[in-house]
C-alpha cells in the first residue's frame, strides 16, 4: 500500500467520538458560504482533493445537479467544482493539491476545465451567471520518484484555478520552479501599481523512509525524509530571492507538517523521531521568528489570527470524524507581506460536508491588494 499520503498514517489511541474537531455541528452542518468580498479583495481557497476523479466520474447530467444537493447520508455535497465555487461566492483563486493526473492525460485536464465552466441549473438566467475560470496544471515529470500506480504517473500534481476576470485588474503570470519535477509547486504572480505578490500553491513532500532517486539517472540520493528537508531549503531560497526582488510572498496548501502540539489530535505526531526533526527544520527555514536572519521568518496566518483555537484540516477517512486529525493545510505569509496588514481574514472549512470525497478540508484567505497600511501602525 502506498505510504505517500498526507500526513502518513500513524497508530493513535482512540478518543471519545466527539473530541476536538468532531462536534455534532461540524459533523452534520450544511456548509455556510464564506463572507462577502470587499471590492479590492482577492479570495484564495486551497484544498487537497486527494484525487480529481470523484469530481469527474459521474454522468455530466448528474454531476452538475443543484449545488445544494446532498448525498444520501446528508453529510457530503455532490462533488461539483463549479458548485463549490458558487457556494463560496466565486473566489478569485482556487488551489488544488494531489489532483493525481498524469502529465500526458490532456483529456482529464480538459474535463477539469469543463467542470469549472459548465453552468449550473441555477445559472440558466444570464443575469445570475457566475464568472469563468481558467485552470493551470503542474504535473509530475519525474519517472523515478513520481511513477504512480503501475507506472501510470497519476500521483501528486497541483492545479491553480483563476477567475478569468482576475486579469482585468492585475498583471497575472503563472510558472513552476526548476527544482520541482514531482508536480508539487505552482506560482501565481500578481502585480499592481502598489504591490507585487507571488502566491505559491504547495503540495509538500511527505517524509518517509522510501528512497529518493536522482531524477536524471535513478541513483538513490537518500530517503523521502531527506528530500523533504531539501525542499524546505529550496523553497526558502526561492522565497528569499523573490523578496530581494521586491516581491511579497504567500504560501498556501498542504504543508505536510503540523506546526505544534495544538495542531494534532489526539496528539502531535512524534514517532518516528525523524518527523520531529522535519518539523524543526520547517520552522527554522520557513516559520522562524524575526531574529532568524537566514530563514523566511514566515507567519502562520491562521494561527496568528486564531490564537489558541484548535481546528484541523486533515481527517482520516479510516477513523470516525474527529478522532484522528491534524492541521497540515495553511497559509504562510512572508514577513514583509504580514507587516503590510493586507491579509484581512482566513479560515478552515472543517465540516464533514466540506471535506467531501477528500480526506482534507478546504482553507481560505482574503487579501486586499490595494491596502498599504502597515501592521505596526494604526489601521
Amino acid at each position: 500500500m502506498s505510504r505517500d499520503i498526507s500526513p502518513p498514517p500513524a497508530k493513535r489511541r482512540r478518543t471519545a467520538e466527539h473530541g476536538p474537531g468532531s462536534t455534532a455541528a461540524q459533523k452534520s452542518a450544511v456548509p455556510e458560504p464564506l463572507p462577502r468580498l470587499g471590492s479590492n479583495t482577492v479570495r484564495i481557497i486551497s484544498w487537497n482533493v486527494n484525487g480529481i476523479s470523484p469530481f469527474l466520474q459521474q454522468p455530466i447530467t448528474s454531476f452538475f445537479a443543484s449545488s445544494k444537493s446532498l448525498n444520501k447520508d446528508n453529510a457530503t455535497y455532490s462533488a461539483s467544482l463549479r458548485g463549490f465555487l458558487q457556494r463560496h461566492r466565486w473566489p478569485s483563486i482556487l488551489f488544488l493539491q494531489e489532483v493525481k493526473i498524469a502529465r500526458k492525460d490532456t483529456k482529464t485536464q480538459d474535463a477539469v476545465r469543463a467542470a469549472l465552466n459548465l453552468y449550473l441549473p441555477e445559472e440558466a438566467d444570464p443575469e445570475t451567471r457566475g464568472p469563468m475560470y481558467e485552470a493551470h496544471f503542474i504535473l509530475p515529470d519525474d519517472p523515478q520518484n513520481a511513477r504512480g500506480p503501475r507506472g501510470s504517473g497519476k500521483v501528486y500534481g497541483v492545479c491553480s484555478i483563476l477567475r478569468t476576470d482576475l486579469r482585468d485588474a492585475y498583471n497575472v503570470s503563472l510558472r513552476s520552479v526548476a527544482w520541482d519535477k514531482e508536480g508539487r509547486i505552482s506560482v501565481v504572480e500578481l502585480q499592481t501599481s502598489k504591490c507585487k505578490l507571488a502566491v505559491f500553491n504547495i503540495y509538500a513532500v511527505n517524509g518517509t523512509t522510501n528512497p529518493y532517486r536522482d531524477p536524471a539517472n535513478g541513483n538513490v540520493r537518500g530517503t523521502r525524509h531527506d528530500r523533504k528537508l531539501e525542499v524546505h531549503r529550496l523553497l526558502m531560497q526561492e522565497c528569499l530571492k523573490l523578496q530581494d526582488q521586491g516581491w511579497d510572498v504567500l504560501l498556501g496548501g498542504d504543508m505536510n507538517v503540523a506546526p505544534d502540539q495544538r495542531d494534532g489530535h489526539p496528539n502531535l505526531r512524534t514517532f518516528p523521531y525523524q518527523h520531529v526533526l522535519n518539523r524543526a527544520d520547517f520552522h527554522q527555514k520557513l516559520l522562524a521568528k524575526e531574529d532568524n536572519a537566514k530563514g523566511l521568518n514566515g507567519v502562520d496566518v491562521w494561527r496568528e489570527m486564531h490564537d489558541e483555537e484548535r481546528q484541523y484540516t486533515y481527517y482520516s477517512r479510516g477513523r470516525p470524524w474527529g478522532t484522528s486529525c491534524d492541521r497540515v493545510d495553511y497559509f504562510i505569509a512572508g514577513r514583509t507581506l504580514w507587516e503590510k496588514a493586507m491579509i484581512k481574514a482566513c479560515g478552515i472549512m472543517n465540516t464533514e460536508a466540506e471535506r467531501g470525497p477528500s480526506d482534507h478540508c478546504p482553507i481560505w484567505l482574503d487579501i486586499d491588494l490595494e491596502l498599504t497600511t502597515e501592521r505596526t501602525g494604526k489601521e
